[in-house]
């Protein structure tokens, strides 16, 4: 595995590169992603002395949606297949919300925060986190959409993350490297479905840097 080091100050910090799926940063012109009036889809194109970073994704994917809920709804497991997701344990569990305590960690960051997670089987993985040390908000929103009438083990993935860190030195090592930490994430999922449901019936595609549409 490929290591990408960062220097800050002093220190030099190394991220681990996963060779695989694609996210697309935007800004609030270019995302398409279809979520709601109220709910912006964008990432990392705010001014620099904005500690507030977005990124949104939108792939077609070999699997369906029922399969990629599973996965992303399985909080309880992330820290087996989540890149830097070190502990998560379920507190609360019902079939539309689950709380959960999360330890992230990669240098110089190791955090503990709760998150509150709307599940609305198989379409939404919603999970917000408004009490953290690490961060003012932390919101991160899966959505599943039918795929190709042709193949019907087939769906749109649209990701969106958008978060606020409290420290002006997270906000700086995230304009070094949180891009990556994104894609990584996203592209971490559709691994697991994949490990879970075996390969996928068509490569993903990166529908919001193609401009493509789904058609039959």
């Amino acid at each position: 595995m490929n290591l990408s080091k960062h220097l800050v100050g002093s220190r030099i910090f190394s991220i681990p590169k996963i060779n695989s799926f694609q996210g697309h940063y935007v800004n609030n012109a270019q995302c398409h992603c279809h979520v709601s009036q109220h709910q912006k889809r964008t990432f990392f194109n705010f001014p620099k002395s904005s500690r507030r970073r977005e990124y949104c994704g939108r792939q077609l994917v070999g699997y369906t949606m029922e399969q990629m809920y599973e996965v992303v709804s399985d909080v309880e497991n992330y820290y087996k297949f989540v890149p830097w997701c070190k502990q998560s344990i379920v507190l609360i569990k019902k079939p539309d919300y689950l709380k959960a305590d999360l330890i992230v960690g990669f240098p110089p960051i190791n955090e503990s925060y709760t998150s509150n997670v709307t599940l609305v089987k198989p379409y939404l993985v919603k999970a917000e986190c408004r009490d953290g040390k690490l961060f003012h908000h932390l919101l991160t929103l899966w959505r599943f959409s039918p795929g190709l009438k042709r193949e019907q083990q087939s769906c749109v993935v649209d990701f969106q993350i958008t978060f606020e860190f409290r420290s002006a030195f997270h906000s700086h090592l995230s304009n070094l490297f949180f891009d990556q930490v994104a894609r990584q994430m996203e592209g971490a999922f559709i691994q697991e479905v994949g490990k879970r449901n075996g390969p996928a019936t068509m490569p993903p595609t990166n529908l919001l840097q193609n401009g493509d549409a789904v058609k039959s």
